[in-house]
Order: C-alpha cells, then structure tokens, then sequence
C-alpha cells in the first residue's frame, strides 16, 4: 500500500512524518505520474485558491475527482475546502466529493488560530483528540450520506463520507495517529 499526499503546497511533509510514524509507504504527488502509483490521497493544508491554481497547472485538477472514484482521500483544512460539495464565502472550483457546505477562513485570519480539544468518535469508540485550527473552514452544512466523525463544543470538525474524510483541523500537528490510521483502515477496506 501506497499513500500520496499532495505536495504542491502546504505542510505535506506532517503527513508522511505521520505515515512514517505508521510504517506505512508514502509518496509526494507533484504530477499525474506519481497519483497513477498510489491507492489512497492526502491532501494537506494550505491556500486553497493556490492549491487550485498548482493542481490545474500540474494536470491533477481533473485527474483527482477520478481517483476519488475509486480511492480514499483525505482532506485536511484547505484538503476540505477542495473536497467540499459546496463553498459558501468566497467560492472557488471544488471536487465536491464530499457532501458538506463549508466557509474559509471561518474564524478569521493566521493570529485567530488556535488549539482546542475535540471530540472524535471512531469505530463507535469516542475519544478526545488535539484539534490545531490554523485559518480553519468551518462545516456549516452536512448533506446526506455524510457521518459526522468530530465535534470541537457544538461545531461539526470531522466527517467521513463514503470512503472520504475530511477536517477542519490539522490532524498531522498532533502527536496522536488516530485519524492517520482510520484513514488507512479505509485504504486498505478500498484496495
């Protein structure tokens, strides 16, 4: 098993420090070439109007809907925002492979960012997870299909649908793999 994590932009290299952490194969996605290899996708944090101008200048923009398809992706912060079915402030082009409305930038700029405890429920077991909120989106709308995986008080943090999750958060910047490692229980279920 080969994980891909979107290296154009972004904080890619927490992640494969995570899939390293799991002993699990990772490999940065630059071009169609390197997707071709993989059987799930990471994509990390980041700007995302950015992201969407690299992944169309790299040929990935119309290749990673395919991929999704067929493999589990992983979207974190920005990685949520590509992944969202609808954007509702500032809306930009989506994969919208996951049925939720979200808002960027939702708690405002880089000195509103913050760390907070969340509540995670995987596998029908809850537990309490370091949510790092940089410039995060907020989910303001879940649609159907989606399971609502985390929640930071009353806000919708984590969700999974069909074989894609997504975050609002930063997963790689904490010290715990959980979400790492449910995401590679999806991969291998897929494979």
């Amino acid at each position: 098993m080969k994980i891909g994590v979107l290296a154009l932009q972004g904080d890619f290299e927490r992640h494969q420090a995570s899939l390293d952490n799991l002993k699990v194969e990772s490999l940065q996605i630059r071009n169609p070439r390197d997707l071709e290899q993989c059987e799930g996708l990471i994509i990390p944090g980041g700007e995302s109007t950015t992201l969407i101008k690299l992944l169309k200048e790299s040929s990935l923009f119309q290749l990673i809907p395919k991929f999704g398809a067929k493999y589990p992706i992983l979207g974190t912060c920005a990685g949520l925002i590509l992944l969202a079915k609808e954007i509702i402030n500032n809306p930009i082009e989506s994969f919208g492979l996951i049925n939720v409305t979200v808002a960027r930038n939702a708690y405002g700029r880089q000195i509103n960012s913050f760390i907070d405890t969340i509540k995670i429920e995987l596998n029908g077991k809850a537990q309490k997870f370091e949510g790092v909120f940089i410039r995060a989106p907020k989910i303001v709308k879940v649609g159907k299909g989606v399971n609502i995986l985390g929640h930071r008080n009353h806000e919708i943090v984590f969700v999974e649908n069909g074989h894609h999750l997504a975050s609002t958060f930063h997963p790689e910047l904490s010290d715990s793999r959980l979400i790492h490692q449910y995401f590679l229980n999806k991969v291998r279920k897929a494979s």
